[in-house]
């Protein structure tokens, strides 16, 4: 198969305007905003060069500050240059349709298999690609990866109701199961090297002790709760985003308590892609049929204290969101067929 060109294309920058609306009851009036906790700034957006149709989603920032993605439905690897807005596609077994990836320090890119049942490696210097297939054949659906502390991989399988670990030296795989019909999701590590997941089939939170892989759930309070992405804040409390009630959640691992925060777009705000910064604020898009819009949240005073409108005003969602420490910047790709960052919390200067 010949491998396509890169693809420059400036013109598919869009520049947008920083916009905050703030109507909300409880929410900062716009004017405490910026001497408080300041509003992000939504830098810009690019059209990936081939269409919305696949489904461009989970971008993740290499070493090199290049920003690898996944075309889910396009069934390719991507990676944006943000300097110049090129676009290099590499191709990767028919069939796959990567769900997500995430980069090792050497910029290598691990991407989950989401219908061909193995996690794959890419180098993109040489176009390699590594193959770890599942162990057991009826986990088919890498969904979600995370790196741990020393390099390796824990990892979602949504339909296989698994959450399983992959060696990234030896290659090898250890599986749990969470139960029928659990549907594990959106998955973080806390401070110890546990993973803490949704199980977005239940009302249920879950973890795995890595030592004796076992698993221990938390059971939300309300019975339609439908938790899908997942952050941690520096001490280790768990939050969620309750898909289907419009709630960010709260919950101690300590003591099991937990604390609901309705979202600023009501029921039908759709929580789904997330993430935590470096001053320990919660990030969630919200999604739906008029866009999708940034929401962020202060724990330190329990507010969301910005939205900020995202591509169109029409059908749009965000899936996944990766904060990068190095710059402050949030990463995201939309169903609009874009991939783009905010700029959420600006790095300390070097001294």
């Amino acid at each position: 198969m010949p491998t396509p060109p890169a693809t420059s294309n400036p013109t598919s920058l869009r520049r947008l305007a920083l916009t905050t609306a703030l109507a909300l009851v409880g929410v900062m009036p716009v004017a405490e905003l910026g001497a408080q906790r300041g509003t992000p700034v939504l830098a810009n957006e690019w059209e990936v060069p081939w269409g919305a149709q696949g489904r461009p989603r989970d971008p993740y920032v290499a070493p090199d500050g290049s920003v690898f993605f996944v075309g889910q439905v396009g069934n390719y690897i991507a990676r944006l240059d943000p300097k110049t807005g090129q676009f290099t596609r590499f191709e990767i077994d028919p069939g796959t349709h990567p769900h997500n990836l995430i980069v090792d320090a050497r910029g290598r890119v691990w991407y989950a298999g989401n219908q061909n049942g193995m996690i794959g490696r890419l180098d993109p210097a040489t176009r390699t690609i590594t193959r770890y297939p599942m162990p057991d054949p009826s986990v088919r659906d890498p969904h979600t990866l995370i790196f741990d502390a020393r390099g390796n991989i824990w990892f979602t399988a949504q339909q296989s109701n698994a959450v399983g670990h992959l060696d990234t030296k030896t290659g090898t795989i250890r599986l749990v199961r969470t139960g029928e019909r659990t549907r594990p999701y959106g998955i973080v590590l806390d401070s110890e090297g546990r993973p803490w997941f949704d199980l977005f089939g239940t009302n249920k939170i879950g973890t795995i002790d890595p030592a004796t892989m076992e698993l221990r759930l938390f059971t939300l309070p309300s019975e339609r709760a439908r938790p899908r992405r997942i952050a941690l804040t520096s001490d280790d409390v768990v939050w969620y985003g309750d898909y289907s009630r419009g709630f960010l959640g709260r919950l101690d691992p300590k003591t099991g308590q937990v604390v609901e925060f309705a979202m600023p777009g009501g029921a039908a705000a759709l929580p789904y892609g997330m993430a935590s910064d470096d001053k320990d604020r919660i990030w969630l898009a919200e999604n739906g049929a008029n866009g999708a819009r940034l929401v962020g949240f202060d724990p330190a005073t329990n507010r969301f204290f910005s939205i900020t409108p995202v591509g169109r005003a029409e059908v749009n969602t965000i899936r996944h969101m990766y904060f990068d420490r190095t710059t402050g910047l949030l990463w995201f790709g939309t169903d609009q067929g874009t991939v783009g960052r905010a700029e959420v919390s600006k790095p300390a200067p070097v001294l």
